[in-house]
């Protein structure tokens, strides 16, 4: 019997519109999921930049005192962003450098705005869970790493009431959380110091650790920061530069998912432009693309992104390999001209 197919065809054709109607909502709910209001934006900027000053044979007190920049070099290295449109810069510690750069910009009225660092030492021996820490941290080491906490805040305190005008949102610890770390330190002593920050200064406080830490632990801090500070870095987990933007994206799905309601915003994001760690994925082509997909993912959603990071540091990683990629993640190489990200169109 021959049947008459042109219902089928026409059910089919419906449920195919419906399925694609649907698969539109669903994946509309999923991207709008990270879409915050353009309130979220620090200092009303989509695009900035992790900057450390260190040059060429410069280099943090590791042990044996520190070799730090220069004041010209400094002002050299802010002008040099500024001329790139960057106008906010983030900070790691509130020492020496720190300082120096707030007073270069006060001083010679620049456009720049800062997200002002302050730098937790370990206050627990993770040798269990960092791959190259070898040894435990001694008791005594970890008691005066306490100490030199709380001076740290101190000084951070001092410098965001100081230069109010300049910074414009604080951070509190840097990967001091997660489990690899080799600076560990107690959530409850995270939150006590977000706590002690918050009480005296005006500005928005943060603190600053990995997308998946904030998933799965970061519940009683996101309580207390005023906003999230997120890092993620696909070209780390094994991704391509093809993989990384939606990598990125469900990262961050994953986080406002976890903890709704807060804002966020990206703190460190980047692309190592050579090392032997990621082979041919390690280049300033995939570095230039890395970075416009977050700027237009970044506009799109309203969130601040800092990209890792302004300029090459020699001095970070292991000193006998040179091309490690610690050492490659800036968007300027060490002798500050520019990498390929930086060209007029990013191509």
């Amino acid at each position: 019997m021959k049947t008459n197919t042109l219902p089928l065809i026409l059910a089919v054709a419906m449920l195919a519109a419906c399925s694609s109607e649907t698969d539109d909502v669903l994946a509309k709910t999923t991207v709008n999921v990270v879409d915050q209001s353009v309130d979220a934006l620090l200092a009303g900027e989509v695009m900035a930049i992790a900057y450390s000053g260190f040059r060429e044979g410069q280099h943090p007190d590791r042990g044996e005192g520190a070799r730090n920049p220069g004041k010209d070099e400094i002002l050299e290295d802010l002008q040099i962003l500024v001329d790139h449109d960057f106008n906010l810069i983030r900070l790691y510690d509130s020492g020496d450098n720190s300082r120096t750069t707030l007073e270069l910009i006060k001083e010679n009225d620049l456009p720049v705005k800062v997200l002002l660092g302050m730098w937790l030492q370990a206050e627990f021996s993770n040798h269990e869970g960092c791959p190259w820490l070898d040894e435990p941290i001694p008791e005594e080491e970890l008691a005066s790493n306490t100490l030199l906490n709380l001076e740290e805040l101190h000084r951070g305190i001092g410098l965001a009431n100081e230069f109010a005008d300049i910074i414009v949102a604080v951070n509190v610890g840097n990967e001091a959380l997660v489990e690899w770390n080799d600076h560990m330190v107690p959530l409850e002593s995270v939150i006590a110091y977000v706590r002690q920050v918050k009480a005296a200064i005006e500005q928005p406080v943060t603190v600053a650790d990995n997308y998946e830490w904030w998933i799965q632990d970061g519940a009683p801090l996101a309580a207390e920061v005023d906003f999230l500070g997120i890092h993620t870095y696909p070209a780390w987990e094994e991704k391509g530069i093809d993989e990384a933007m939606p990598y990125t994206e469900a990262n961050m799905r994953g986080v406002h998912e976890a903890l709704p309601g807060k804002p966020v915003a990206i703190l460190e994001a980047g692309w190592a432009s050579q090392a032997i760690e990621f082979g041919e994925r390690a280049s300033e082509l995939n570095q230039a693309r890395h970075y416009r997909e977050l700027l237009e993912w970044g506009t799109r959603t309203n969130t601040t992104i800092f990209f890792f990071e302004a300029f090459d540091e020699p001095w970070k990683g292991d000193p006998n390999n040179p091309l490690g990629a610690e050492k490659h993640w800036g968007v300027f190489n060490v002798d500050r001209t520019p990498k390929l990200v930086m060209s007029t169109d990013g191509d």
